[in-house]
């Protein structure tokens, strides 16, 4: 199966009369394995911080940088971690 297939057929399925409005599939290296048609594009991002029990997920658009994003989401997620979160 393809990778797009997943996004197709897995991530936009159909549940209850409800789907997610986008998807995609991204490697770890940030290439973009599959998504969706309508993905979102823009100068945006986002940055996702994983502590023990918790993911901290910060959005931003531009003029905002990808570090000052990932300044602000792992600073609150590194005091979470220090706090046992």
């Amino acid at each position: 199966m393809s990778w797009q297939a997943y996004v197709d057929d897995h991530l936009l399925c159909d549940i209850e009369g409800q789907h997610l409005s986008a998807a995609a599939i991204v490697g770890h290296d940030g290439s973009v394995w599959a998504q969706s048609e309508n993905f979102p594009e823009g100068t945006g991002g986002i940055t996702i911080k994983k502590t023990g029990m918790s993911l901290i997920i910060g959005i931003y658009d531009e003029p905002m940088t990808p570090g000052q994003c990932n300044m602000v989401v792992e600073r609150l997620g590194d005091y979470l971690i220090e706090q046992g979160f």
